[in-house]
């Protein structure tokens, strides 16, 4: 598989798991707290796809590394959430581990492809 054909996959895979954060979020609790967590990990979930899409528009080496640089932050407080939301039990941890699983290898492919 080439760079481009790899790009347009990724870019997918990025919206589909920006999707499942945005479900997942509505499903959190309708509390002051709740509705705190679900705009930071919506806003962190959902990051990790469009900076990813922009890192593919990039002006420059530096610019798309910059930018690989933001999703693997966002991917990584994703998982935070992600984490925090099992330890209140607002869900389960079987319900979390999908969305879980997907960020960490997501968090995994930013920080190989940061490295090069």
């Amino acid at each position: 598989m080439d760079n481009k054909e790899f790009s347009k996959l990724l870019e997918k895979r990025t919206r589909d798991f920006d999707v499942r954060i945005i479900r997942l979020s509505t499903a959190l609790p309708n509390t002051p707290e709740g509705r705190e967590i679900r705009k930071q990990i919506t806003k962190s979930g959902t990051s990790v796809g469009a900076n990813y899409r922009e890192a593919n528009r990039a002006r420059s080496r530096a610019d798309f590394k910059n930018k690989i640089r933001i999703c693997e932050s966002e991917a990584s407080e994703t998982q935070y959430w992600l984490e925090v939301i099992g330890d209140l039990e607002w869900l389960s941890r079987e319900r979390l581990k999908p969305e879980y699983d997907e960020c960490d290898e997501l968090l995994a492919i930013f920080s190989s492809i940061g490295k090069k």
